[in-house]
């Protein structure tokens, strides 16, 4: 009889797991965005989207997130998935759906779905504006941008970016206090290599290990801190027109991992800095009070808790004279 009792209580448990998981918690929003080019207002178009909001919105989806999504070894092994020659058939279907241009690419034939994921640009693909005084994104994405770290938003009404969760070092944490941010989304659809936005000299190389979290809008509108508690490296370099610039890049679910290609300590403006492998992820610059100029439409759109899209090697902002 108790065994009777036990096993319909486990039934009805389980009964309850499947009807909670396929009950819509969160309407689907659509991620909006400016299209720096044009001007107009785009819906983005999210690999994923269902899953994602799954994830973070429906109680077995954030169960499942916490005890196996967010954790370094599904995005390793998934990682490693998309590193094998099996994984090529994903390409073209992935192409054709996201409408991407591929005669920007350097080769169009590829080894696996990573080597399509982290593939280089042709070089006219993306130019680089020259101008010393000028910061340019150091890659392809989906900016937010805030001139002062301690008296904006973040993304959320009410949530201010922790600088001290973040950089886990009171001593740089104190730097950028009250300095400037700029945070470049980038969507599994864009181009993967990151570059330095600046010249100089690289000081400091640091890795903090952390979850894997996604870093999309749809989970760090849910969970803010997302972003301060994910795996990520920062630099820092010195420059001589914009004081000590950091840069940071951070890993999210999926991501197998963040590669590193630069070898010279001395940095040029537009130079490859890394490369990520599988997954959408993101890369953070820092700045010191008072040294940068950020370009006012990234700074009105933001203030609006609106994306701009750019490219990699374009303005977006300069020094302070």
């Amino acid at each position: 009889m108790r065994y009777l009792k036990l096993k319909n209580i486990i039934f009805f448990f389980l009964l309850g797991l499947v009807i909670l998981a396929f009950i819509p918690f969160q309407k689907i929003e659509p991620i909006v965005y400016i299209d720096r080019e044009s001007g107009e207002m785009k819906i983005e178009k999210v690999p994923g989207e269902a899953w994602l909001y799954w994830l973070y919105y429906n109680p077995v989806g954030e169960l499942s997130m916490n005890a196996m999504v967010k954790n370094k070894f599904l995005s390793n092994w998934y990682g490693k998935q998309m590193d094998k020659p099996s994984s090529k058939g994903k390409i073209e279907g992935f192409v054709e759906d996201f409408n991407m241009d591929l005669t920007e690419a350097v080769k169009i034939d590829f080894e696996s779905f990573n080597d399509f994921f982290y593939r280089e640009l042709k070089k006219e693909a993306r130019p680089i504006n020259s101008d010393s005084s000028v910061l340019i994104s150091p890659a392809d994405g989906k900016v937010l941008a805030y001139s002062n770290i301690s008296n904006q938003d973040f993304i959320v009404k009410g949530y201010q970016f922790n600088v001290d969760e973040y950089f886990q070092d009171k001593g740089v944490a104190d730097k950028y206090r009250n300095g400037s941010l700029m945070i470049f989304r980038l969507c599994p659809t864009d181009y993967h290599r990151y570059h330095f936005p600046v010249s100089g000299e690289v000081i400091l190389d640091a890795k903090i290990n952390g979850d894997y979290f996604s870093v999309s809008p749809i989970a760090l509108k849910k969970k803010i801190e997302l972003i301060t508690q994910n795996k990520r490296d920062f630099s820092i370099i010195r420059t001589e027109d914009f004081g000590d610039v950091v840069m940071s890049e951070v890993g999210a679910t999926m991501v197998g991992s963040m590669v590193t290609t630069y070898s010279n300590l001395k940095v040029e403006k537009g130079e490859e800095k890394g490369y990520f492998k599988f997954g959408g992820s993101t890369v953070i610059l820092f700045f010191e009070m008072g040294k940068i100029e950020i370009d006012p439409d990234l700074l009105l759109n933001s203030q609006n808790q609106i994306e701009t899209s750019v490219l990699m090697g374009e303005k977006v902002g300069r020094v302070i004279q």
